[in-house]
């Protein structure tokens, strides 16, 4: 398990059913795209499945992570002393499995070396015509989704605000909506680990409303 859910100590409400800006259908309802993702995640007839699931894994890494270098300055040791969303807070596990509690650009730094590294391995990630993928390449694939959806839920829950005033919060949610309709595709992260995002979740699968027409007078 990669990660660990702790509420407050002191019984208070946690600041989860407070604080959640991102939920509200002013912000909900802005996307840069308006049809169905799921047409996006289908896999063709013509491809293999584990072509498919690399090239889109590839492309969410590289996504996500430019996504979180537009608030990267906003997420400091002080501001974001440990990697949380909504009450969750994630550790991280070093390949001895050692498990290390650091602040969220650590843990971000982490995840996004950990996927650079693995997405740009010839054996892991072939490139070349007739290379086999590994075993194990699904459950590395498993692995890279769960901590980008960690990457995900920390941008939401402690830097919409900043994402919102760079006007970029469209883009992000058209972002996690592709994300999370693609691991549900090929079932890629247990639903218990992203069951804390569930409420916008289920917003942002869902399809977008019909705009409201207004005539001039």
């Amino acid at each position: 398990m990669f990660w660990k859910s702790k509420t407050k100590p002191n019984g208070k409400k946690p600041p989860a059913e407070e604080k959640k800006q991102y939920v509200e259908p002013e912000f909900t309802k802005i996307r840069v795209v308006d049809f169905d993702l799921k047409e996006l995640v289908v896999l063709p007839r013509e491809i293999d499945l584990n072509e498919w699931l690399a090239s889109n894994t590839t492309t969410f890494f590289n996504l996500i992570n430019l996504q979180y270098s537009t608030i990267s300055e906003f997420c400091t040791g002080e501001t974001c002393q440990a990697m949380t969303a909504c009450s969750t807070i994630y550790y991280w596990y070093d390949e001895r499995g050692k498990k290390t509690k650091c602040t969220a650009p650590q843990y971000v730094d982490f995840v996004m070396s950990l996927c650079q590294k693995l997405v740009t391995d010839e054996e892991i990630f072939p490139t070349k015509y007739g290379k086999e993928f590994p075993n194990s390449f699904e459950s590395l694939v498993k692995k890279i989704c769960r901590y980008l959806f960690h990457v995900l839920a920390h941008l939401y829950w402690a830097h919409f605000k900043e994402t919102v005033a760079l006007d970029l919060h469209g883009h992000l949610n058209t972002l996690y909506a592709h994300f999370i309709v693609f691991i549900r595709e090929f079932n890629l992260i247990d639903p218990k680990e992203t069951c804390i995002m569930d409420d916008l979740s289920e917003i942002l699968c869902s399809p977008v409303p019909a705009p409201n027409h207004v005539t001039e007078r």
